[in-house]
């Protein structure tokens, strides 16, 4: 049986051990309500008709898939990107964020609001919300503010309201924080867009099942193309969203190598690397059990990443699962590995990645796999966003050399 059978997660939200609900007792009734909602619309064929009309004439899909040559002839594989960063917003979050919204719609909810870490969820947001005329607030930490400023103004010119986040660590830990009060408070009307694949039950399940396409696409693709499935499918991990997309058509394919990428920051010291599966502990964070970065009395630690996307001390509890049934591997690439990537993709395939994947392909660049593997890689979103973190790490003339 498949790791990930309609058995899981169970009717408690539970990925084995990992995931269920840890929130206050008045969000259990819309916890319910929304579970209910997607049980009925899931198979609804006018739901799934309407939604899938966004995903090919607003969104753009299916999203490309484009053999990297040169990359591939460096390195001595054949690599495959799924091209996400090819979607309307600029990366895999309007999946996500137009189902819900629809689902929020037939709840009758009349407000959205959304966290967001590198922007592009809640550019995301903004927009599925800015199509159905839906008032919307974004939570986003400062540091985040500083070094995503032009998704900033993206989300204001679409007509929502972004609320500064400055307690903690002004991160994406924090903006999660700020939503979980706002939607306690406000519940009835309200509609809370989780961006991953993390928080109480039915989140990870629900933000899964609108995410596979991008793996269901994948594998048709990769099989018309190649005739065959990938010996290996490589997405950097923050919350998830974008490496459940991709696994989850592929994990019952025993023989496909299920690979996870976190943020390994500057080091593996406490506060210097994001790397909750591969260095951190179960507990709970933002709703369920996970894996994640705490000390020994349980306290969350801070983190670090070049990416604001992937500076997240937890992951959803489906990776965790994931991790512990030996199903897929997860590894971690530093902050100069993702700026390599970077400028890997930039410079031998014409493709500016954001520095979530190009963490990915950092950790290609060190020739992991066995010669001649076929890979396929998951660029999840575009760097527009990043130009300015990439130019301040590198510097000008880096950049600028040929």
């Amino acid at each position: 049986m498949s790791v990930t059978a309609p058995t899981l997660p169970d009717a408690r939200g539970r990925f084995g051990r990992f995931g269920g609900r840890y929130v206050p007792e008045i969000l259990i009734p819309a916890l319910d309500e929304l579970a209910i909602a997607w049980s009925d619309l899931r198979d609804d064929a006018a739901f799934r008709g309407e939604l899938d009309a966004l995903l090919r004439d607003y969104v753009g899909r299916p999203s490309p898939l484009t053999f990297a040559s040169r990359l591939s002839d460096a390195l001595g594989y054949r690599i495959w990107l799924k091209r996400e960063d090819l979607n309307h917003t600029g990366a895999h979050k309007i999946n996500n964020t137009l189902g819900q919204v629809l689902l929020a719609r037939r709840l009758g909810k009349r407000r959205i609001i959304a966290e967001t870490g590198a922007g592009m969820h809640g550019v995301a947001t903004a927009t599925a919300s800015a199509l159905f005329g839906l008032p919307c607030v974004v939570y986003m930490g400062e540091e985040d503010t500083v070094r995503q400023a032009p998704n900033v103004a993206r989300m204001q010119l679409l007509g929502a309201e972004v609320v500064t986040v400055t307690s903690g660590s002004r991160t994406l830990k924090d903006a999660m924080n700020e939503a979980m009060r706002d939607w306690a408070a406000s519940v009835r009307e309200t509609h809370y867009v989780i961006g991953s694949v993390a928080g109480p039950h039915p989140f990870p399940v629900l933000v899964r099942e609108f995410q596979r396409v991008i793996g269901e696409e994948t594998r048709s693709q990769l099989r018309d193309v190649e005739g065959r499935d990938p010996d290996a499918v490589v997405a950097c991990v923050g919350g998830g969203s974008n490496a459940m997309g991709i696994f989850a058509a592929f994990v019952g394919a025993p023989d496909v190598r299920l690979i996870g990428v976190e943020a390994g920051g500057r080091g593996d010291g406490p506060g210097e690397h994001c790397r909750s599966l591969t260095l951190g502990e179960p507990g709970v964070l933002h709703g369920s059990l996970s894996y994640l970065l705490q000390d020994e009395d349980g306290q969350v630690l801070p983190t670090h990443s070049i990416s604001a996307g992937l500076d997240y001390p937890g992951v959803g509890p489906e990776h965790s699962y994931l991790k512990e049934s030996g199903r897929a591997e997860y590894v971690a690439a530093t902050d100069a590995q993702a700026l390599e990537g970077f400028q890997a993709l930039a410079r031998n395939e014409g493709i500016l990645p954001a520095l979530e994947p190009a963490h990915a392909i950092g950790w290609l660049l060190t020739r992991p796999l066995p010669d001649g593997s076929l890979v396929v890689v998951n660029v999840s979103g575009r760097g527009d966003k990043d130009l300015e973190t990439v130019r301040t790490a590198l510097g000008v003339d880096a950049v600028a050399t040929p």
